[in-house]
């Protein structure tokens, strides 16, 4: 039995397609697993830690104007379609699964046409291109929100599956969360993550908000700046004023959380990108959250993303283009300052998680292995 996954870029791509793999590893130890993405994307870190072999193949977007840019991709998605069709041919997979990034289109269309079931997973209320594309060949397209079957043609491939979120998400506890961090249980606790890249502009209004925040309320925060702004934000941090040593009973400055499910668990608030696997893992833990979608993302999905939580006042939205320390700062001691409000917004944020998408897609997956 053997079960190919591809998925790249970034953890938004990556960590639906991990959680699967587990559970089917749980489910059926014999399993070989063989993950596939790029040599450029964050799976080259993530995917070999989590004891899976992984194989990488060229692949990057077409642009969308006609320039000289388009003959390098066309270059590319030819010998990104070679070396695929070699991988499906050596590893004879009995399904193959795609959770996004370009990486998808080589594997999933090579797989379609060597007669392998094929099936992708839309993460976003807006799919990407290539899932558009994908999804006139594959034989299911899973969804994480109803929304999005708006924006695809057949309508009876369309499975609305939810976001696959890992256990460890799931069922760590917040005294597990707050042990972690070395954090006090019975005061409020702030989660800040720009995703597995870090978030400059969220990284410089929380700088200005530190202040505030520290001062005004109680509240111990868990700020992940990514690799890249780490540096920058301990500097502006200082410059504002801010001493991370005398306040390193309520700061954990951290460059990024590989045990992202520690935070989740321990936090009573989140600020954070609209990407879906942050949205999803916000939801399943029943977060109240304020969301920054970032402003450059493809077709500008994640502004969709965040609105859907926003409409459903689970969350507060903020454009990046609105973005700024005294903003951030309202939006977040409001929240932590009303019990109530804090209250109905985990409740909604709650009832927008689906929490047994891993076992409603891995079911369906059981019956094309069988």
């Amino acid at each position: 039995m053997r079960v190919l996954l591809c998925g790249g870029g970034t953890g938004g791509h990556i960590y639906p397609a991990l959680a699967i793999a587990d559970e089917l590893k749980r489910r059926y130890p014999q399993i070989e697993i063989l993950y596939v993405g790029t040599d450029k994307g964050l799976e080259n870190k993530i995917v070999p830690k989590r004891g899976y072999t992984l194989k990488n193949i060229q692949a990057e977007g077409l642009p969308r104007k006609i320039s000289p840019k388009m003959i390098k991709a066309g270059v590319s998605a030819l010998k990104g379609m070679s070396e695929a069709r070699k991988i499906i041919k050596d590893f004879k997979p009995d399904l193959v699964l795609g959770t996004g990034g370009y990486v998808c289109g080589p594997i999933v269309l090579s797989a379609h046409f060597l007669k392998v079931p094929t099936f992708i997973h839309e993460q976003n209320v807006l799919p990407g291109i290539t899932n558009k594309i994908l999804s006139r060949f594959v034989d299911k397209v899973f969804v994480n929100l109803a929304d999005s079957k708006n924006y695809f043609k057949d309508q009876e491939k369309i499975i609305v599956s939810g976001l696959p979120v890992r256990e460890e998400v799931l069922h760590t506890t917040k005294e597990a969360g707050c042990e972690y961090f070395k954090l006090d249980c019975a005061k409020p606790i702030l989660l800040v993550s720009g995703g597995s890249r870090g978030a400059r502009s969220i990284n410089r209004a929380m700088a200005a908000a530190y202040k505030r925040l520290l001062e005004e309320s109680n509240v111990q925060i868990i700020h992940s700046t990514g690799q890249v702004g780490y540096e920058e934000t301990q500097r502006m941090l200082l410059d504002a004023g801010i001493d991370l040593v005398r306040y390193k009973d309520r700061v954990r400055l951290e460059p990024y959380l590989e045990q992202m499910e520690y935070a989740l668990a321990a936090a009573d608030v989140a600020v954070a990108r609209a990407g879906a696997t942050n949205l999803a893992e916000i939801c399943a833990c029943a977060l109240p959250a304020i969301l920054i979608p970032y402003p450059f993302a493809s077709e500008n999905h994640q502004e969709y993303n965040a609105r859907s939580l926003a409409d459903n006042q689970a969350a507060v939205m903020i454009l990046d283009k609105d973005l700024n320390g005294q903003k951030l700062a309202d939006g977040i001691l409001k929240i932590l300052n009303d019990d109530e409000l804090r209250r109905k917004m985990s409740l909604k944020s709650a009832e927008m998680a689906k929490r047994d998408s891993l076992n409603e897609i891995v079911g369906y997956l059981e019956k094309y292995l069988a």
